[in-house]
């Protein structure tokens, strides 16, 4: 399959997805090893404080991530995500997660994440580890 017909049916695939859909995560953008995937806070994502719970930033990060990671046709899963958290975002903000590949190996990859708001505010960082699989994404083959 063509780079353009994967990264159309990761496209796909996202929209469908129930998580991205429930936290209402929007893959903006797909290229091979590289993703942006925002979100829009709402009250129903604060924490006890009030602010917005690490969950909802780490889903928005592990979604980019899982897309940058498995834009290249074959099956990629995480191994490890190391988050650093620099400000509390608001409620309201739209945040904007982008993944990009740092070094794709035979059976390791790397990334760097960055979550900020549409305003530049950086509100996250950080490094993602994924094992690569031989197999291609399972879905490839019906699309």
């Amino acid at each position: 399959m063509d780079r353009d017909k994967t990264l159309a049916a990761i496209r796909q695939q996202v929209r469908q997805e129930p998580m991205a859909r429930k936290l209402g995560l929007s893959l903006e953008q797909v290229g091979v090893g590289q993703a942006r995937v925002s979100l829009q806070t709402t009250a129903e994502m604060t924490n006890i404080l009030g602010g917005i719970h690490g969950a909802a930033i780490f889903a928005l990060m592990d979604e980019a991530f899982q897309v940058a990671c498995n834009s290249h046709g074959t099956v990629a899963v995480a191994l490890n995500l190391s988050l650093t958290y620099h400000q509390a975002p608001e409620v309201g903000d739209t945040l904007v997660a982008e993944a990009r590949e740092v070094h794709a190996g035979r059976r390791t990859a790397t990334y760097g994440i960055e979550v900020r708001t549409t305003g530049g505010r950086l509100i996250a960082t950080c490094q993602a580890l994924a094992y690569r699989k031989r197999e291609h994404l399972p879905f490839l083959e019906t699309s």
